[in-house]
């Protein structure tokens, strides 16, 4: 089994664009009004011209 790296190489330079800055929080979803009815992604189907179907 090959022994797997833990660290960076001596000579490795971080590039410019790199921070140590956290991950900006996700924004939160917009909830609308559905003009067709239920959600479908709360339902778990989809409604095209009275059919359902998934995909």
């Amino acid at each position: 089994m090959t022994k797997r790296a833990t660290q960076r190489p001596k000579d490795f330079k971080k590039p410019a664009h790199w921070s140590n800055d956290p991950a900006p929080a996700p924004a939160a979803p917009v909830e609308g009004e559905d003009p067709d009815g239920l959600s479908p992604t709360r339902y778990g189907d989809w409604v095209r011209k009275g059919i359902a179907v998934d995909f």
